[in-house]
């Protein structure tokens, strides 16, 4: 005899409230689960396979302290915290299934829940607080403002769909305004921007990641999500070893840097790819973009083991270096960098979509300046 069908929607195992779908956070950083959070207080995330759920405790737990990794580490299950799991649960259906199978889907997913106790919370809620307030210092230092919240669309009918060949000509004509109100319309647009990249002249992908951190800064005020899937998607084909990263590093530099209060934690994974010789140059000149509205993104990451690029043969290496340094005011490196005042050697820094010459002496002295004052 078949087991009858029972579909029920999730629910807290705290208080036992529905939940609602997990979704991605929006500065969502690389491989994480998606999240909720219930009114009484507990976070969850969503396995949807149920085979990673070590992964899932630790980031819950993780989100449940505030993103306070530190934290997190000194906890106690039971002392500190409490933990729950609803089984059986389908992603796609938002439901649990007790039968384990939907429409002749296999149901395996699991959702965690995580509660910190009062104390706790009250804790991790501080330290979220302070390092908020570090980061409102830095910012109203550098005078960083995110951009203004993009009008919503009225009129349903009137909304566009996006192809390769409205893109592009977007693209090419450099409609930012149009680019923007294309993504909120169709997400597919920076799918299709993305693939402009693979482009043989380097001065249009540089012209594009200009472009598209412009445009990705003003979606996220609407629509973070699909920014957070174009930055993992341009790291996922930076890791394909069969495929060519034109313009990855770049746009993800400039996408970050539009809005580091959103997708600054994207910026410790780029340090993956400056030691190699095709995207050296790329990786630290998107480093120094974030780093003129948020240095203390890169003062986090062991930004230290790049000095020795201040003595590389390439002048591009040597100058992108000394900008770098000047921007995060990176006082260790002061001697190495005064060193360079007579390197006449001469760059090509791209700066707001556009090619500016100057010379490794010239970037030593303003990092110098920098560092100084």
């Amino acid at each position: 005899m078949s087991k009858k069908l029972i579909i029920k929607r999730p629910w807290c195992p705290f208080c036992g409230q529905e939940v609602a779908r997990a979704t991605d956070k929006p500065n969502r950083k690389m491989s994480e689960f998606t999240v909720g959070e219930c009114s009484c207080g507990a976070v969850y995330s969503c396995d949807p396979t149920g085979h990673n759920i070590g992964a899932a405790m630790v980031e819950t737990l993780v989100h449940a302290c505030g993103e306070n990794d530190d934290l997190a580490w000194e906890l106690m299950p039971d002392d500190d915290y409490l933990t729950g799991r609803i089984e059986d649960y389908d992603e796609v259906a938002h439901q649990v299934v007790e039968t384990r199978n939907l429409d002749g889907r296999a149901v395996r997913g699991v959702l965690y829940f995580v509660r910190l106790h009062t104390e706790i919370s009250d804790i991790a809620g501080k330290l979220q607080k302070n390092k908020q307030q570090d980061v409102d210092r830095v910012t109203a230092d550098t005078g960083f403002t995110p951009p203004p919240v993009e009008p919503l669309t009225t009129d349903q009918g009137s909304r566009q769909k996006a192809n390769k060949r409205l893109v592009k000509e977007l693209v090419e004509a450099g409609e930012e305004d149009a680019l923007v109100a294309l993504c909120l319309d169709d997400r597919k647009t920076l799918r299709l921007a993305q693939r402009l990249l693979y482009d043989p002249l380097e001065e249009n992908r540089w012209k594009l990641a200009w472009l598209l951190g412009k445009v990705c800064a003003r979606v996220a005020t609407r629509d973070p999500g699909q920014v957070s899937e174009l930055l993992h998607r341009l790291f996922e084909a930076c890791s394909d070893s069969a495929a060519t990263p034109w313009g990855m590093i770049e746009t993800i530099g400039s996408v970050i840097a539009g809005r580091p209060d959103i997708f600054g934690a994207f910026t410790q994974y780029l340090l993956h790819y400056v030691n190699a010789d095709s995207t050296r140059v790329q990786t630290i000149w998107a480093l120094a973009e974030v780093a003129e509205n948020r240095p203390d993104l890169i003062r986090k990451t062991p930004f230290y083991s790049m000095f020795h690029f201040l003595e590389h043969p390439q002048p591009e290496v040597r100058g992108q270096m000394a900008r770098l340094l000047g921007r995060i005011k990176a006082a260790e490196a002061s001697l190495q960098l005064m060193g360079l005042h007579s390197d006449s050697a001469e760059l090509l820094i791209w700066q707001d979509g556009a090619p500016v010459e100057t010379s490794v002496a010239e970037q030593a002295k303003k990092a110098v300046n920098s560092i100084q004052n």
